[in-house]
């Protein structure tokens, strides 16, 4: 059994800013994720995509963000759980118990939700033959690039995300971008830039297709599209992506006794807490009037999450705000010398 100030459920943005501010008033705390990686979606989906609105930094990717943020932890002996989803929360004694799906067990008198919006998996082809070939040719989001220079790539999308990668990819490999109608539904300086590539013919531009087979035995050979006048043609390809979006689940957080709301989980904008004493919950999946989901807003609910976990860790000790600029204590955590 692990003892914790803080159990932190999910590594994103929102969750590693949270995890900063309890180790900068003094506290401890212990992150899970189900994902295999520090980051969430901005790892996970958008590593290349530009954010906007982080204060003070005019842009930055989602991996540029998520290293800076681990960088910001380096001071701190934080230790992540990651492949692991919890699975049971239960209240044992004024502390909460919690179990996740590889039997990891942790006490706390805190638990902060930071999971965006749930547990979530990308929505897939429905030609079964496609299985056999995932994570091996077929894939729903791109970790390294590199692997698809100078083969044939199938993308499947008409969303941002399939409109950036044909781009990206447009300049190493030979891409095919297949959408199921005429209009895109990505930013309209990505659609131009598609067409003005389809028209250098740089990228091979086929709408109003859908993917009908997979073709192969060992590794994918090619693939079989269908047109909606049933006209079916045969394309090579060495790999096939699909950016169809996600389908949001989640999960056991549905079982926690939380006040749930669509999707969503309804807090107080004082301390970001649940109807659940001493759990709380930021960033995309947390919902109280006003609310904006925006990054920024995930740090300004994370920070004062934080300072309510104070009180259930340290119930005979008040919690003193300090400014960061002259507090020793602070300087000393962070490993700053006077």
């Amino acid at each position: 059994m692990i003892n914790t100030d803080v159990l932190i459920i999910g590594a994103g943005p929102t969750g590693l800013f949270a995890a900063h501010q309890i180790n900068l008033i003094g506290l401890k705390c212990e992150i899970v994720d189900n994902l295999d990686k520090i980051g969430g979606q901005c790892i996970e989906l958008y590593p290349d995509k530009p954010i906007y609105d982080i204060p003070a930094v005019p842009e930055c990717t989602g991996e540029e963000l998520t290293k800076n943020l681990i960088k910001q932890l380096k001071p701190f002996d934080i230790k992540f759980h990651l492949n692991e989803r919890v699975d049971e929360v239960k209240k044992v004694n004024e502390k909460w118990e919690v179990k996740t799906n590889k039997g990891t067990m942790f006490t706390t008198p805190n638990i902060i939700i930071a999971g965006g919006v749930g547990s979530f998996e990308p929505r897939k082809f429905s030609p079964k033959e496609c299985e056999k070939f995932e994570n091996k040719s077929v894939f729903y989001s791109i970790k390294d690039k590199s692997i698809f220079n100078g083969k044939k790539v199938s993308i499947f999308g008409g969303g941002d995300s399939a409109l950036d990668w044909a781009i990206e990819l447009s300049n190493t490999s030979s891409v095919n971008l297949i959408h199921r109608r005429d209009e895109f539904r990505a930013a309209q300086a990505s659609v131009d830039k598609v067409k003005e590539l389809a028209n250098e013919g740089k990228i091979k531009l086929l709408t109003k297709y859908q993917l009908k087979n997979a073709n192969g035995s060992e590794k994918l050979e090619s693939i079989d599209i269908m047109h909606d006048d049933k006209n079916i043609i045969n394309l090579k390809s060495d790999f096939v992506l699909g950016f169809f979006g996600l389908i949001m689940q989640l999960g056991p957080i549905a079982n926690w006794g939380l006040n749930l709301n669509k999707k969503t989980i309804e807090v107080d904008t004082e301390k970001f807490e649940t109807n659940q004493k001493g759990i709380y919950a930021i960033g995309d999946i947390c919902n109280y009037p006003g609310k904006l989901k925006l990054i920024l807003s995930g740090f300004h609910e994370g920070a004062l999450a934080a300072r309510a976990c104070f009180k259930l860790a340290r119930p005979n000790e008040k919690y003193r705000f300090e400014f960061t600029t002259t507090s020793s204590n602070l300087k000393s955590r962070l490993g700053i010398k006077e």
